[in-house]
């Protein structure tokens, strides 16, 4: 059974009149938190798509991108995504209750973020007010401002330029400390770690983006120290 199969099933289950921010409360074992997560992600990005005022083509290919929507399993994403837009429910209620699935703390919350970055950066472009979105969801997850910084310099062109921030360390570090952070962060981002912590097998591409900004910064640190 595919993951969206799950998806259209766990929707299905809600009564009527029920909002989509229910479904996470039947979603807190395990094995269905990859489902959770999914939904989770379009539900939240539809809200973003809200914030900036419009859904361009770039954001729907997005997430293709990140879940690789097969063609058979659009109509079941479409659902998700407009039944979130259209439920009256701010998406502080859906991260309040991604954030209670989890539990505080838990490394996915860190990883759906991720996921919203790719979404908020796929039309080339970085409103404020995905800014101001992407920092409430973070708040709401209980990411500090250091860590929200440390993702945000993955994805935004302008806050790229500080390849410590990537690592999530300061120029003051040694290089030890960076040697250990780069390591630390290349083994949190193998795909059995995320699977483990509740990423769908279709989310893992994902972390392709995120190795990618990790070893530019090592290896920028380690030209510039010589």
């Amino acid at each position: 059974m595919s993951i969206w199969t799950q998806i259209t099933a766990a929707v299905s289950a809600l009564a009527k009149g029920e909002p989509l921010s229910a479904v996470f409360a039947q979603l807190r074992t395990p094995p269905e938190r990859s489902i959770a997560f999914t939904i989770a992600v379009i539900a939240l990005g539809a809200k973003m798509a809200k914030a900036d005022g419009l859904v361009t083509r770039d954001e729907v290919m997005a997430f293709r991108e990140v879940f690789q929507i097969a063609r058979e399993d659009e109509a079941g994403a479409a659902k998700v995504f407009n039944l979130a837009r259209q439920d009256v429910a701010g998406f502080e209620d859906y991260a309040t209750r991604v954030r209670e699935m989890f539990g505080a703390g838990h490394e996915a919350l860190g990883d759906l973020l991720e996921g919203l970055f790719h979404i908020a950066m796929a039309d080339g472009q970085y409103h404020p007010n995905e800014d101001e979105f992407l920092k409430g969801v973070a708040d709401i997850f209980g990411l500090g401002e250091r860590e929200f910084r440390q993702i945000r310099s993955r994805f935004v062109p302008e806050a790229e330029a500080d390849p410590y921030s990537v690592l999530g360390l300061t120029p003051e570090a040694s290089m030890e400390e960076l040697r250990a952070a780069w390591k630390t962060q290349v083994q949190d981002s193998h795909p059995d770690r995320l699977v483990a912590r509740g990423l769908p097998e279709e989310a893992i591409k994902m972390a392709e983006k995120r190795m990618v900004a990790i070893n530019r910064a090592w290896k920028d640190i380690k030209d510039a120290r010589g």
